[in-house]
């Protein structure tokens, strides 16, 4: 069956926003709101693993901070919290400081030249999707996308297949006639559980995590100058990811 689409994680896949970028937002915010949390570089790893902002919230106060006391309006507390990280994560963005990772700009557009469908799969915020695609890789990028799927829009969040379904109901196309590309193990879990095909481009993150049944498992997407290191999986003797090696994989 003939590509027709390419869909996208966006944190750690289109760009490594999670140490240097969301991790700084949180913990920004818990200064705001007057809160002792400080996320390091390795509990944030750890706390990867649950999807979600306001979902990471709730986990790392019952499992990291059994100490605290939740007010009444724990909830509301949780939520504010979310909007002042997605207000700090858009200044980090906006200065400039969380490029896109090797070969996306570059496959985006070749991939909108060729006219295939391109849409985002994602737990992260809209607002915190558009702001990335605004800074840091042009500022009509937002358009380049057939669909966004973001957010709270389905209720269940990575590994859960639903924003996927999300998104391929609303491009009008079937699994078999998309790929997708994801950095982690919940994203692969809940592409897959889609029937897609997937990518998966490893950051420091995820280099640990389990991949099977990707089709492909890469350091990143590459550059004809800059090479992808294959870690599992065949490259047909290419060196950075295009529509055509996509296009490999998908058959």
């Amino acid at each position: 069956m003939t590509l027709k689409a390419i869909l996208f994680d966006v944190d750690g896949t289109l760009a490594d926003t999670e140490r240097d970028g969301h991790r700084i937002a949180f913990n920004r915010a818990f200064g705001e709101f007057g809160l002792d949390w400080n996320w390091d570089v390795e509990l944030y790893g750890r706390l990867l693993e649950v999807t979600g902002g306001k979902e990471r919230i709730r986990h790392y106060v019952e499992n990291w901070r059994t100490d605290y006391r939740k007010p009444a309006d724990f909830d509301e507390l949780v939520a504010n919290l979310q909007k002042a990280k997605t207000r700090y994560y858009g200044e980090i963005l906006e200065a400039g400081k969380i490029p896109m990772r090797p070969g996306v700009a570059r496959l985006l557009k070749e991939a909108k030249r060729k006219g295939l469908k391109l849409a985002v799969a994602t737990t992260t915020t809209p607002e915190n999707v558009t702001a990335l695609l605004r800074f840091s890789l042009a500022p009509d990028s937002v358009e380049w996308f057939d669909v966004i799927a973001a957010g709270d829009i389905v209720p269940a969040k990575k590994p859960a297949p639903d924003i996927y379904f999300w998104a391929l109901e609303r491009l009008g196309l079937k699994p078999e006639e998309c790929i997708a590309v994801e950095d982690s193990e919940n994203g692969l879990k809940s592409s897959l559980a889609a029937g897609l095909k997937t990518v998966v481009t490893i950051t420091e993150y995820t280099r640990d995590h389990d991949f099977s049944g990707a089709a492909a498992i890469l350091s990143d997407l590459g550059e004809p100058d800059a090479p992808f290191a294959i870690l599992e999986g065949n490259a047909f003797g290419q060196n950075h990811v295009d529509v055509a090696l996509l296009e490999k994989w998908h058959s």
